[in-house]
């Protein structure tokens, strides 16, 4: 049988209730409640409507008491989006759902976020919507997770639909993860691509087609990273394979800037419900850490909201400055990193924060591996890899076509490549050599801690080349390159073909 809708109005402010969660404010609504299975085993919906004003809370929890006896929860959900006066934000709602577990924060109750990406979700112990984690339905009180991530002036009205299933529950399938291993070459440099999206996420593109397009770009390495959801992990597994290493991880999507967790342990979520003032971050990048992965801060300076990086570089194990095609965002994150390499100097610190890029694909025609990040490690493991990315023995180029290989040596015998540093005196004479290949008619710039200190003629239309400069390292603590595109009329430099992290010179 099929119980008839009821309905839940949350427009009452006496109906609601301001709770904190261990970070930013939360409102949470009146309880949905729902009949036991007594009555029968078919459907029964309940439908709730309120409305947000300008200035909610970052999370509205709705929470439904889930009776003994359900097999599937389903919620669909649709709101307002009234015309706004130009530079105003209209209405966006995300959501997701959380268990019997509860909405605090780390996540214990996580079942799913789809954000602002789908319209409705099921979860069931056997199965669930891309974004959501199949498990059991217990009995509890559920929440729904809503996120008005931009409310209108005019407010944003919402209508949500939730049916639950009854009946005998399926068997919750035991995860299987993608190998840490892949064939490698030994010590040598490999491709990757560390922020992709999909179906699991905001993206469009199957695990599939990630995993063919990655193979066809010339990659070796990927790195899953759904916003706010580990939901993939377990889906990875048949479509990595001796030629191509598939890394787990997520982009921890929050309100004020956006971090990948790079390659953490299969089954590992990361919270996002915080702000910069919260003072929550380094909770979770050390939680990043102990999973085993790298906290890599993505598209530090992209326009979009909420995506600009607030939470400062001190737990930072690289950055991400260059993410997707390349645009003036991409320019303002290179000169900001190049500014955090010269305080590094300038500090007498032999720490730093390497550099990385990539394509944040979500749909075509966003091209996977556009830019690739081609990495030294030993070899083709989840371990060498993050090694390699950690210690900046890196480049950052636009596709497989191009190749760069930068060296110093000295008058002794001394020599280093990427990411590493030429033990020499102040003024010993140093030899900067790079080799390209892959980049016609593109322009090499080596920067120093003094700035772009050469410029190469344009390089031939077979696109190799190779270029020598001579200095010391009194005169330049750390030299990287920049191949560029030839530049448009104007004063800007070409987009980058490629860049690399720097050598440093000096004892």
């Amino acid at each position: 049988m099929c119980e008839d809708d009821h309905e839940n109005d949350h427009a009452g402010i006496g109906r609601r209730a301001v709770f904190v969660t261990g970070a930013a404010a939360a409102l949470t609504l009146s309880t949905v409640s729902f009949a036991s299975a007594a009555g029968g085993t078919g459907p029964r919906t309940r439908t709730v409507r309120g409305t947000l004003p300008p200035g909610s809370p970052d999370f509205v929890y709705v929470p439904v008491e889930v009776p003994r006896g359900v097999r599937e929860i389903h919620v669909a959900y649709t709101y307002d989006r009234p015309t706004v006066p130009a530079g105003t934000q209209g209405n966006a709602l995300d959501i997701g759902l959380l268990d019997e577990r509860g909405t605090d924060l780390g996540g214990r109750g996580f079942r799913g976020w789809s954000g602002g990406a789908r319209t409705e979700f099921f979860v069931r112990a056997d199965d669930a919507t891309p974004g959501y984690v199949p498990g059991p339905v217990r009995a509890g009180t559920w929440h729904i997770a809503l996120g008005p991530y931009t409310v209108a002036p005019q407010g944003l009205s919402y209508e949500i639909t939730i049916t639950l299933t009854y009946g005998e529950q399926g068997e919750t399938p035991r995860p299987v993860y993608p190998p840490e291993r892949a064939s490698g070459r030994g010590r040598a440099w490999y491709r990757g691509d560390c922020h992709l999206h999909s179906e699991y996420s905001d993206g469009r593109y199957t695990l599939a087609e990630i995993a063919r397009l990655a193979r066809a770009a010339g990659l070796d390495f990927i790195n899953s990273s759904e916003h706010n959801t580990h939901s993939a992990h377990a889906h990875w597994a048949g479509l990595a394979g001796d030629d191509l290493l598939i890394l787990l991880g997520e982009e921890v999507t929050t309100r004020n800037g956006h971090v990948v967790a790079l390659g953490t342990d299969p089954g590992t979520f990361v919270d996002w419900r915080y702000r910069a003032r919260d003072n929550r971050f380094g909770r979770f990048a050390r939680q990043i850490r102990r999973a085993g992965g790298l906290v890599v801060p993505a598209h530090p300076h992209a326009t979009c909201i909420g995506c600009n990086w607030k939470f400062g570089f001190g737990e930072a194990d690289a950055v991400e400055v260059w993410n997707g095609a390349y645009t003036p965002d991409d320019e303002v994150a290179l000169a900001d990193w190049d500014g955090m390499l010269v305080a590094s100097v300038r500090d007498g610190r032999r720490d730093w924060i390497p550099a990385m890029g990539s394509s944040d694909s979500h749909r075509s025609p966003d091209v996977i591996g556009r830019p690739q990040t081609v990495v030294l490690a030993d070899d083709l493991t989840r371990e060498a890899i993050q090694e390699g990315i950690r210690a900046g023995r890196s480049y950052v180029a636009e596709s497989s076509r191009v190749s760069l290989s930068l060296t110093a040596s000295g008058g002794r015998g001394e020599h280093a490549g990427i990411g590493e540093r030429l033990r020499v005196d102040a003024d010993t004479p140093v030899t900067v050599r790079l080799e390209v290949t892959g980049a016609p008619r593109c322009t090499v710039r080596l920067v120093t801690d003094q700035g772009v200190l050469f410029t190469s003629d344009p390089l031939p239309v077979s696109g190799a080349g190779t270029v020598q400069w001579r200095t010391t390292a009194s005169y330049a603590a750390y030299v990287r390159a920049e191949v560029r595109h030839e530049a448009a009329a104007g004063p800007l430099p070409g987009a980058l073909a490629a860049f690399t992290n720097p050598v440093f010179l000096g004892s």
